[in-house]
């Protein structure tokens, strides 16, 4: 298994389980295709906090980043 990969399934999981199950299935089936410049991003998500990240994922808040804004959005879409 690639190190880089085995570090993000570990970054992953988080303090609520509602993280977990759009963070795991996102990195286990849609990470792998992303471009390299999409996976850094999706490293910067898992630099927040687990209660900004609960708030932009079930949209009671948006990132002042708009990149991170895109990147939200297509973790929510599973896409």
């Amino acid at each position: 298994m690639n190190t880089t990969i085995a570090k993000l399934r570990w970054n992953c999981r988080r303090g609520m389980l509602e993280l977990d199950l759009l963070l795991l299935p996102f990195l286990e089936r849609i990470f792998p295709n992303l471009s390299v410049e999409d996976q850094t991003l999706f490293e910067k998500v898992l630099a927040c906090t687990d209660q900004d990240l609960y708030n932009w994922l079930i949209g009671h808040e948006q990132p002042s980043d708009t990149q991170l804004t895109a990147m939200i959005a297509r973790i929510r879409n599973g896409a």
